[in-house]
């Protein structure tokens, strides 16, 4: 459990890292000293009020506003409870949290608490340092991931449907093909606002190339494919982090900026064999034997960005004369930008036709697939199809995040096309919406932003708690850190919660048996580590089942009066 709580306290400082930089960003934005601007105006005025906070002034007053509350709030100490907790969090999880002593602090200070307690010989007891854990994951959700996306929603627009090329064959090595890489999209958007201008498009021609694009990739991508819509310079995406190696030998690069998270320790390699520029842009990163970088700053993004374009064009002559690129790789569209917003939208304002169609039995439910990939046990992103195709089967709605939502969209379960996969009821409702039954809603970040949707869920419902909806959470190929918090947030959070491969604990049968059997009488959680996509569907499903006849919804097993 101590190398279990590590990893949590890794997962949550690289999270609240990315948080930092965006209110940075924010504040410098506000300040009119980045190329930004406040994008949704009427998403800050609602997250201020959420929050407590008078939202009666002008959207900068109101910005400047909420990032001083929110570094306030990162920095109480572990005894002054979190006013954003309190503020967002439902009201039958605070309850249970401050019984059970895992309502938190700010974040800060619970990632100090844990931290130490496990050092050798401080900590000794597993179901302590587990609550310890938990107590972190809640801090971690809601003010590092919450306030994360949605001040990136108030910089640079809400996500909302449209279409996006993905997959390999988004790369013409014809063109200078510039690569913002990682977790933190602000210079990827920065590269797009410069790119589109003619005055850049005319410099990648004047060395012989058809043009400059683009291209995202692994989370900074989903960061700005959710929100910023295709054309021919932002003109696609190529996958998740473990497609890097593919990507770099295709020969179609000719800078890869590598921001905080899934840059390898063997691009500098590839760099050399392929001829392109490997350029870290953020402090954290940094690769053996590579010594220029540029690390981000809010106020420099503009001439950071220019800088990098300058780099790629230049880079453009060497790349086409030493390299053979790979041609005719496949590529195809697929919908994104979903977000609580939208979604709600796309209903006309309201989530009663969703919840209509879970109460008649049309979706049986919703998973949250929040996950990574990895090579553990299957190849690339196998499972993870596997488990999506099958829940769709089952007529449960997919939202996809993270590294996962690549691999459903390559894929191609986030075309509307996919519904053909679907049950019959699920299908019925995706004709009806024109929508996939895979929803691409966002990165691994967006685990806050889906344990807020099931706070609406629930209120919609009439203040269910969340351990009796009928939603799971899914991580059918966890790898990363940040993988572990999210799913002990999961379970502090009450939700069902299948991950695969089976974590590093089996070593410790009484944290096996906490995890598996007994915290579902503690927070309502319940761990699922079934290997077999088929049987974990089955499993997923009966859980949603049992949870739609406490509700006294039509089950596919059992059926009962419906209630509308």
């Amino acid at each position: 459990m101590r190398m279990l709580a590590l990893r949590n306290i890794l997962g949550a400082s690289t999270y609240q890292y990315h948080t930092e930089q965006t209110l940075k960003t924010l504040k410098a934005t506000v300040e009119g000293k980045t190329p930004f601007e406040l994008k949704e105006v009427g998403k800050l005025k609602t997250f201020a009020e959420r929050l407590g906070l008078d939202s009666n002034d002008s959207p900068h007053e109101i910005a400047l506003r909420l990032y001083s509350y929110a570094q306030k709030d990162f920095n109480r100490k572990a005894d002054e409870p979190s006013e954003i907790v309190e503020a967002l969090a439902p009201e039958e999880r605070k309850r249970k949290w401050k019984e059970l002593n895992i309502f938190p602090g700010g974040i800060y200070a619970e990632m100090l608490r844990v931290s130490s307690s496990c050092l050798t010989n401080v900590d000794g007891y597993y179901v302590s340092l587990a609550l310890k854990a938990m107590r972190m994951s809640i801090a971690m959700a809601y003010q590092s991931q919450i306030v994360n996306e949605f001040c990136q929603d108030i910089l640079f627009g809400l996500p909302k449907p449209h279409m996006m090329r993905t997959d390999l064959g988004v790369l013409d090595p014809e063109y200078v093909n510039v690569l913002p890489n990682g977790h933190e999209p602000f210079l990827g958007f920065a590269l797009i606002q410069l790119a589109r201008k003619r005055e850049w498009q005319d410099k990648a021609r004047s060395v012989g190339a058809k043009g400059l694009r683009i291209i995202a990739n692994i989370e900074s991508g989903q960061e700005m494919i959710q929100r910023w819509e295709m054309d021919d310079v932002f003109y696609g995406y190529t996958g998740d982090w473990i497609m890097q190696e593919a990507i770099l030998a295709s020969g179609c690069v000719d800078l890869f900026a590598c921001d905080m998270n899934c840059s390898m320790p063997i691009d500098p390699k590839y760099a050399e064999k392929y001829h392109f520029k490997l350029v870290p842009v953020s402090d954290l990163v940094a690769f053996e034997g590579v010594e220029e970088r540029i690390d981000y700053v809010p106020e420099e993004a503009e001439k950071q960005a220019a800088k990098l374009l300058e780099m790629a064009i230049a880079n453009f002559s060497d790349r086409k004369k030493n390299v053979e690129a790979i041609t005719g790789l496949p590529s195809q569209d697929a919908l994104v930008g979903f977000s609580t917003e939208s979604i709600q939208d796309a209903l006309g304002g309201s989530f009663d036709p969703l919840l209509n169609a879970i109460k008649d039995g049309s979706i049986q439910g919703i998973a949250g697939l929040v996950s990574c990939t990895t090579l553990r046990d299957t190849g690339q992103d196998v499972h993870s199809v596997r488990i999506a195709k099958e829940l769709i089967k089952r007529n449960i709605l997919v939202l996809s995040m993270g590294c996962g939502n690549a691999a459903m969209q390559v894929a191609g379960l986030c075309k509307v096309e996919a519904k053909d996969m679907a049950g019959p009821g699920l299908k019925k409702i995706c004709d009806g919406l024109g929508i996939p039954p895979v929803l691409s809603y966002g990165t691994c970040t967006d685990t806050g932003r889906v344990a807020d949707l099931i706070h609406t869920v629930s209120k919609a419902f009439g203040d269910v708690p969340v351990t009796h909806l009928p939603v799971a959470a899914v991580a059918p190929e966890y790898m990363e850190q940040k993988a572990t918090i999210d799913a002990i947030f999961a379970l502090a959070f009450g939700l069902y919660t299948y991950v695969n491969p089976v974590p590093f604990v089996t070593g410790g049968p009484n944290l096996v048996k906490l995890l598996i059997r007994d915290c579902k009488d503690i927070t309502g959680g319940v761990l699922d580590v079934e290997n077999d996509a088929a049987k974990a569907a089955d499993n997923i499903l009966d859980h949603i089942e049992s949870n739609r006849r406490k509700l006294g919804l039509y089950t596919s097993k059992s059926p009962v009066t419906v209630i509308r």
